[in-house]
């Protein structure tokens, strides 16, 4: 295998190496601090699978968790709905205005998150919606689109435009051409966005901190409680599974983002 070009020019190696270092040590450390033994999370004593045993065994961890899924699966439903039929209008015949549609879908990935965040808390208490669980789910809609319409409108762009166009050639009712022509060569598409705009809810804290009432504390919410007063051994355990889930999660949209459109 031929080594990589840009590698001949002298300190590159090495700066690419303290590049990766500083950027995924504090992970390792991280998962290597969630076996600790000793109590005090910073000061290894020996290896132990303990804390996680302790993290399943904390209830109100397990309902901070099971109102994170709720809201993330909520969401990652909707806004992916959304996200495809905005695509697929995006990607039809140009219109007027079709630019300023697009930067509007977009504008969310680049507003500050804390300005959403008391947008949306204002916007709920001027029309009356109860801050809650329904107040996460529409909340965490909102800003989860624009993850799930970028894969989406990707696939679009990347997908052959003759195949629905001949399919109609060939008599076929519109519906049957989305159905069995375009929707089989998005479906990697959708997935991949769906498992974007899921894993962007579930890790969510800003929002989720202005939006969330009683009894609906999401579990990157209870996380930060926990760090607030003291790093311990559950905190890491608890963010190493995170970590799993968001690894593997991001790992299927990938795979998914980069498999071909198939031509059968």
């Amino acid at each position: 295998m031929n080594a990589n070009p840009n590698f001949r020019f002298p300190g590159l190696r090495p700066a690419a190496w303290l590049f990766f270092l500083y950027l995924y040590m504090p992970i390792v450390v991280l998962l290597a601090l969630s076996f600790n033994a000793n109590r005090t999370a910073t000061i290894w004593t020996g290896f132990t699978f303990d804390w996680y045993g302790v993290v399943l065994a904390n209830q109100d961890m397990m309902n901070a968790a099971k109102n994170s899924l709720i809201v993330a699966c909520s969401a990652t439903l909707i806004a992916t709905a959304v996200a495809t039929l905005a695509a697929l209008g995006m990607a039809g015949r140009r219109f007027r205005g079709q630019s300023g549609v697009a930067m509007v879908i977009s504008l969310p990935l680049v507003v500050p998150e804390i300005v959403t965040a008391v947008a949306t808390l204002l916007f709920f208490v001027a029309v009356g919606v109860r801050l809650g669980l329904t107040g996460l789910i529409v909340a965490h809609t909102v800003f989860c689109i624009p993850f799930a319409y970028l894969p989406i409108r990707a696939r679009l762009d990347g997908m052959d435009r003759y195949l629905p166009e001949a399919a109609a050639d060939l008599y076929a009712p519109p519906l049957a051409v989305f159905r069995r022509v375009t929707l089989p060569l998005l479906w990697p598409g959708i997935l991949s966005g769906a498992m974007l705009a899921f894993i962007i809810s579930l890790d969510d804290v800003v929002i989720s901190s202005f939006i969330a009432g009683a009894g609906s504390t999401t579990l990157p919410i209870y996380i930060f409680g926990m760090i607030r007063i003291g790093i311990t051994p559950e905190v890491n355990a608890i963010s190493a599974i995170m970590l799993l889930v968001s690894i593997l999660f991001v790992a299927l949209s990938w795979l998914a983002g980069r498999s071909r459109p198939s031509r059968a």
